[in-house]
């Protein structure tokens, strides 16, 4: 496998880094990133929590939110600093109750809501009451999607590798569609939860898959640039998501729509072919060579005969140089035996490694927190949903200058401590100034996603090679942990607005902190060994006395 993966990084001085052929099939690849976030950030909408109360005795179900002497009927919650939504007074509601303009010293809990339908006509929580005690139910499903996507990740990364990029990513695709139409018109929630659930896995197929087909064909210098644009046809789908809501306010039409634009990708099997690398990787030569002329052809460029036939070769070269050969056992046999008990058991190792699972623990909670707590910011729901969209363009953006200038350590510790300061600045902000708070919390969502974009580069250059896939899968699933728990986090801002941006602000001062003791990575030799990944970073003088540490440490074990 490492052959062949050599083998076509070493075409690609004669195909180009990055021809037409593939800025075409680049371009198509990053269009169902807008599909994926369409899906991703929609709960926001779907499960949009509507201002309520209680339904009184003597209303109607289609009774309007606002009615006249709310103190007769609606306790004061002083915590919150306005009515009740979850208890009413528990009194007869005659006339002569009214006439007296006494309130009762008594409350009952809701038995039924009135909902303010004049931002939203109708969602999950409306429909189902998932307000009060039953408020968990609302942010369950979104942090179900992000189990979705742990599970994905793992079952199509792993498919994709097995049967190739392309037909798990058109498996996935039809999936999403399918349980995308599903999740619209499911009678029940708890059915609706376990689509979403079903659709997050799918954005992992479509989405990574998409995206690892994207990479393997694009050369070493391009992968920088081409890894970030990527990721701003996300950034367009966040915005679209806004759009989507605004016109269509019933939620299951809203739902629907999300899903179909996915049908128009099903074309792409006639448009987009499999990875030629993975192709390589497992012996097919002949659809490889067929792919890459004409690549080739598109780019205008022509492939010697005999490159494309020492590349491409029909089996693996079993005359090599005996020592060699045996070497090559022994070095393979050796990564091997790497595993992810490693990252663990050398100190230094031990310390980065816990460090980049907290920041990406960190970036991931924060990042998806701040895009589902908009509507809890006051003012427009779907302007700042826009405006949180937006700022990553500006995010993204300084990466493709900051990363190869400044350094990544640089980098991730600014954006970090920046977007956690400006966070923690909410809470010192008086209420009646709701637009410096929301101004804030945009900043912090602009560095928050320049710092994600970071810790994805930053991480890989961290990890020796013989488990660096070992080491970035540990750390999306440490992210895939933050996603899940950040719904939650939402539910404390029902008790006080401020506390989820705090909380977020935390996390991310002290993970900006903490990413100060991991090692500059740029323009550095980056480590293949597990005793370079130890060294990695270290003073010259500790170098000799970790070495023998080492030494003693293995013949222990």
């Amino acid at each position: 496998i490492i052959t062949a993966i050599m083998a076509y990084d070493d075409i690609l001085p004669y195909l180009g880094e990055f021809g037409r052929y593939q800025k075409r099939i680049y371009f198509l690849l990053c269009l169902p990133a807008i599909v994926c976030a369409l899906h991703k950030l929609a709960g926001v909408f779907l499960q949009a929590n509507v201002n309520h109360r209680c339904q009184l005795p003597y209303e109607l179900d289609n009774a309007t939110y606002n009615i006249p002497k709310m103190e007769m009927v609606i306790p004061w919650d002083s915590t919150l600093n306005t009515w009740s939504s979850c208890r009413r007074l528990d009194a007869n509601f005659t006339a002569d109750y009214f006439h007296e303009g006494v309130p009762a010293n008594k409350s009952v809990k809701c038995d039924k809501w009135i909902y303010d339908r004049s931002v939203y006509e109708s969602s999950a929580v409306t429909e189902y009451n998932l307000v009060c005690d039953n408020a968990h139910f609302r942010v369950m499903a979104d942090s179900l999607f992000m189990l979705g996507a742990l599970f994905g990740s793992i079952i199509f990364g792993d498919l994709s590798d097995r049967f190739g990029r392309r037909p798990i990513f058109f498996i996935s695709l039809v999936l999403q569609v399918v349980f995308g139409v599903l999740a619209a018109v499911v009678p029940e929630y708890y059915t609706f939860m376990v689509c979403r659930l079903i659709i997050g896995s799918t954005t992992s197929g479509v989405f990574l898959v998409a995206y690892v087909i994207a990479m393997e064909m694009v050369g070493p210098s391009k992968r920088l640039y081409a890894g970030v644009i990527c990721q701003f046809f996300f950034s367009t789908g966040y915005i679209l998501t806004a759009a989507f809501a605004y016109f269509i306010k019933d939620w299951r039409m809203l739902q629907l729509a999300l899903s179909l634009p996915g049908i128009v990708f099903l074309s792409y099997w006639w448009f987009v072919p499999e990875s030629a690398r993975w192709l390589i990787t497992k012996g097919r030569n002949e659809e490889a060579k067929q792919i890459l002329l004409k690549a080739a052809k598109e780019n205008k460029v022509t492939i010697p005969e005999d490159i494309m036939d020492n590349l491409l070769p029909q089996q693996q070269v079993a005359n090599g140089d005996a020592t060699s050969g045996q070497d090559s056992k022994e070095k393979g046999k050796k990564e091997k035996q790497s595993t992810i008990l490693d990252l663990f058991y050398y100190p230094n190792l031990r310390k980065k490694t816990l460090v980049i699972l907290f920041s990406w623990f960190v970036n991931s909670g924060t990042y998806y927190g701040l895009s589902w707590n908009t509507s809890n910011l006051g003012g427009n729901d779907y302007l700042n949903f826009l405006l949180s969209g937006a700022v990553e363009f500006p995010g993204y953006s300084f990466l493709l200058i900051a990363l190869n200038r400044w350094g990544r350590k640089c980098t991730l510790c600014g954006c970090m401590v920046v977007g956690g300061a400006v966070l923690l600045l909410t809470c010192v902000v008086p209420s009646d100034l709701n637009w410096i708070i929301i101004a804030l919390a945009m900043v912090g969502k602009m560095a928050i996603t320049a710092s994600y974009g970071t810790v994805y580069v930053f991480s890989a250059e961290q990890f020796p090679t013989v488990v660096r896939n070992i080491g970035i899968g540990a750390a999306s699933t440490s992210a895939r942990i933050g996603g899940i728990l950040a719904p939650y986090t939402l539910l404390l801002g029902d008790h006080w607005r401020p506390l989820p941006l705090l909380i977020y602000g935390a996390l991310a001062l002290t993970g900006g902190i903490l990413s100060l003791m991991l090692p500059e990575t740029l323009n550095k030799k980056l480590p293949d060994t597990i005793q370079e990944g130890e060294l990695f970073g270290l003073k010259k003088n500790k170098e000799d006395d970790v070495e023998g540490k080492m030494e003693e440490m293995d013949k222990n074990s």
